[in-house]
């Protein structure tokens, strides 16, 4: 029986119907499966509860696997399963068992701090709260495309750094010191088009907004330019939001794409397993 792929939303995303993430790709699904990442860069399957193993199976159809980013409390959240991140508020015997809290996180792209950043996110929904905690994806391919034609020209062959020294809440990682000079932010330097190897097709490339810093500029031109960059991009036609029900599985494209969080009750339970993609160097 073929997949069925039905649109979330005009800017992007596909629910993935007829499939079970659950059990072995074949050859015919593995092949639907990346064509419509490719095209609608969110993909969604529902109602699929998933163990660790098979999670990481079904994220392995989509390539190698990279680690996660840094825990800010130390040990691996899975010490069965290093591959995996736990994005969580709850805390246990006074032990975190998850990373990013309740709070909101504002629009990124993951790791992009790293000269190789993840290529996709995928993210299981085992525990949710009754309300809030929203995730959000904004196509930066379409906001590209749209972008007038005097702030291309701007950014045509402009590098930008990227923060790896806090989270994608503001939270200080481990090992750095807060800067007051952006120029000196440490972090991986990329340029802010990128050109998607499968499609060949260009997408803004901002990673984070706090922080950040476009190389060879004075810092008021900088900001300001990077204002204008993220007031176009954050807009809501570019925008896909995904309301989260228990066992969703969704993967997604972390370098065409930004994404962000809404916050929720600190005392509700929101608990998610997450695997990441190794990325690809960028198309020049």
């Amino acid at each position: 029986m073929a997949l069925e792929f039905v649109p979330l939303g005009e800017a992007l995303g596909v629910e993935v119907r007829g499939f079970d993430p659950s059990e072995p790709v074949n050859d015919t699904d593995h092949k639907a499966l990346h064509t419509a990442w490719r095209e609608h860069l969110v993909l969604v399957v529902r109602g699929h509860a998933l163990t660790d193993k098979q999670l990481i199976a079904f994220s392995e159809v989509f390539g190698e696997l990279d680690p996660p980013g840094p825990n800010p409390y130390g040990a691996p959240f899975l010490e069965e399963h290093p591959e995996l991140n736990v994005i969580s508020n709850v805390v246990e015997d006074g032990k975190h068992i998850g990373g990013l809290g309740a709070g909101e996180a504002v629009w990124h792209a993951d790791m992009t701090y790293q000269d190789l950043p993840p290529k996709a996110g995928v993210l299981h929904a085992l525990e949710l709260p009754d309300s809030g905690g929203d995730t959000y994806f904004a196509n930066m391919i379409e906001a590209y495309e749209s972008l007038p034609d005097d702030l291309k020209q701007r950014i045509e062959g402009r590098v930008a750094i990227h923060d790896g020294a806090h989270n994608s809440t503001g939270q200080l990682r481990k090992g750095y010191e807060e800067i007051t000079d952006v120029r000196q932010t440490p972090g991986a330097r990329h340029p802010l088009v990128r050109t998607d190897p499968d499609t060949g097709r260009k997408a803004l490339f901002l990673g984070r907004r706090p922080h950040s810093y476009i190389v060879g500029l004075e810092v008021e031109e900088s900001e300001a330019l990077l204002d204008a960059l993220w007031e176009h991009a954050a807009q809501p036609r570019f925008a896909y939001g995904h309301q989260w029900r228990v066992a969703d599985t969704l993967i997604w494209n972390n370098l065409c794409l930004l994404h962000r969080r809404d916050d929720f009750d600190d005392c509700a339970r929101r608990i998610m397993h997450r695997a990441q993609v190794k990325g690809d160097h960028p198309v020049t």
